[in-house]
């Protein structure tokens, strides 16, 4: 299979046919289409080989993920590699609900750091603001940004990935754990490692939901939405479903309904307190 054959595939499975054949990657050349390629094809690794990572790879991934694009220069985000076992395993068990986490050879988290730059003020002399719900959302999509690069930049190399937002289900705790001081906050943990088969491409919505042109549109989306849980049910079918004595074992279950299900328990009511005793002001 070529590379242009390789990049089609992958958007075929991820999108869909419709979406695969409006996408034109015919005028790339090999090393456009191998780059696409690996983000098109990616999926989250949940199955290591028991094989350490070396540190220096770790940090030269690092240094790669830290390249990326971060709020006004301002740099709000931390990256803590745990190392030590008594570290991992009270990590682990903050992590209890994702229990393939604790076979991952590495644990990272990633952390929103607002208080580096309420340092630059009391060394400047410079009073502070902007104290409102802003300076907590720019530290955070700063780690966001961070998580997706470090993604990207672990992949490159060979390494597999996935993203724990659950973490956050013990934000308190987690901030002990990991010595975070006023300000500064878990986003989320990333297990790492070189991966024991290759990930599953996870079928996403269609572009005609996510891509806009010139302004939002979400007309049809009801029966948009009802194709692609069709589409992703016959090539990547559920093998549980979420919640059976409370809401019943559908037929028909898909994406909308395992999603629905999931945010229709409490998660994370805390989080709000959290943050705000973190010494954020969410106004």
């Amino acid at each position: 299979m070529g590379d242009l054959d390789k990049l089609e595939a992958a958007l075929v499975r991820r999108f869909g046919e419709e979406d695969a054949a409006r996408l034109p990657a015919s005028g790339l050349n090999p090393m456009m289409l191998e780059a696409l390629t690996r983000m098109t094809a990616r999926g989250s690794a949940r199955k290591f080989r028991p094989d350490p990572v070396d540190l220096g790879l770790v940090k030269l991934v690092a240094a790669a993920a830290f390249s990326a694009p971060t709020k006004s220069d301002l740099q709000q985000r931390d990256l803590i590699i745990i190392q030590a076992p008594d570290q991992r395993a009270a990590l682990n068990a903050l992590l209890e609900t994702q229990p393939w986490a604790a076979d991952a050879p590495l644990m990272l988290v990633i952390c929103g750091n607002h208080r580096r730059q309420r340092r630059l003020h009391e060394l400047r002399g410079r009073e502070f603001v902007n104290d409102h719900l802003d300076a907590f959302f720019n530290a955070a999509v700063d780690g966001g940004v961070l998580l997706s690069a470090l993604v990207t930049a672990a992949e490159a190399v060979g390494l597999g990935c996935c993203p724990v937002s659950a973490i956050r289900n013990h934000s308190e705790e987690a901030s002990k754990l990991l010595n975070l001081p006023e300000l500064v906050f878990p986003v989320a943990a990333l297990a790492l490692g070189w991966p024991s088969e290759t990930p599953e491409i996870s079928p996403r919505l269609p572009l005609s939901a996510t891509l806009h042109l010139d302004h939002y549109n979400d007309d049809g989306e009801a029966e948009t939405i009802e194709a692609y849980d069709a589409r992703r049910h016959a090539v990547q079918p559920y093998d549980k479903q979420r919640f059976p004595k409370r809401f019943g074992v559908s037929e028909a279950y898909g994406w909308s309904e395992d999603k629905a299900r999931q945010y229709a328990a409490p998660e994370r009511a805390g989080f709000g307190a959290f943050v705000r005793d973190k010494g954020f002001k969410l106004c």
